[in-house]
């Protein structure tokens, strides 16, 4: 199973980049993730309408991007939240599928109807509106940890 992380947005800070690239350097071989980053569509701030045509540019390129039969799983403030334990039983369930998942996190203005309503899973993180960049690296030391779990490492604690 690969794991993949869509994400609207191009040249996070440094910080972005390594908080993500540490989690995604301690996944096993059998599941490793990866980061697309999908180009954010330049708009003029004045342009009436200007944030729903761009939302559905970014939303055209992040279908053409997710891996093909992936399942997909969206990340917005309004959907189900999850403990970690439920996300590693998740995860095992993905892995007895044997399907690839993406996980998709929008842009400034967020992710199209389209994107959200083709979507296998809607997950919030937190009810709180967390930084794009600071997202990429919570899915990533969650998606990390759902993993020990499963493997029973001890870097979880309950």
């Amino acid at each position: 199973m690969k794991l993949v992380v869509l994400a609207v947005g191009q040249r996070m800070p440094a910080w972005v980049d390594a908080g993500f690239e540490e989690y995604a350097r301690r996944m096993p071989r059998e599941s490793p993730l990866k980061l697309v980053e999908i180009r954010a569509e330049p708009r003029a701030e004045h342009e009436t309408g200007n944030a729903e045509r761009a939302v559905e540019a970014e939303a055209r390129r992040i279908a053409a991007a997710v891996p093909k039969g992936a399942l997909k799983v969206v990340l917005d403030e309004h959907g189900r939240t999850c403990t970690t334990r439920e996300l590693a039983d998740r995860m095992a369930a993905w892995q007895m599928e044997g399907r690839d998942v993406a996980f998709i996190i929008g842009g400034a203005d967020g992710l199209s109807a389209a994107i959200k309503r083709d979507a296998h899973v809607i997950w919030s993180l937190t009810p709180l509106t967390l930084p794009h960049g600071l997202a990429r690296i919570v899915v990533a030391e969650q998606l990390y940890r759902a993993h020990t779990i499963l493997k029973n490492h001890p870097y979880h604690r309950e």
